[in-house]
């Protein structure tokens, strides 16, 4: 399944949040990977983040990686640099945009 999600950046911390990106830990991308997302990509328009998922099950990958203790770091990381645009965590699954058009 596909899954297109919006956050938006802290506009004073556009590079922390592409530093961070630059690093993001092995064993977070494994588990990632584990939890059945095969392709993961984030582009960024200003402030606003847009990320495009490719996995088996997103509610599975989001059950997996929820009490994972480098998940439970980044998500601690990423609130200090993300304007609240969606709390995925609280809304699960149902997160994702919706779909308008396809080609």
């Amino acid at each position: 399944m596909r899954v297109a999600l919006h956050t938006r950046v802290r506009e004073d911390r556009i590079a922390e949040y592409e530093a961070a990106h630059r690093e993001v830990p092995a064993e977070l991308t494994a588990a990632i990977r584990a939890a059945g997302v095969t392709e993961w990509t984030i582009w960024r328009s200003g402030t606003e983040i847009f990320h495009l998922l490719e996995c088996e099950d997103y509610a599975r990958l989001l059950a997996e990686l929820e009490k994972l203790p480098v998940n439970v770091t980044w998500q601690a990381r990423m609130a200090e640099l993300l304007d609240v645009v969606h709390d995925y965590s609280a809304d699960g699954a149902a997160a994702g945009l919706p779909v308008v058009w396809q080609l």
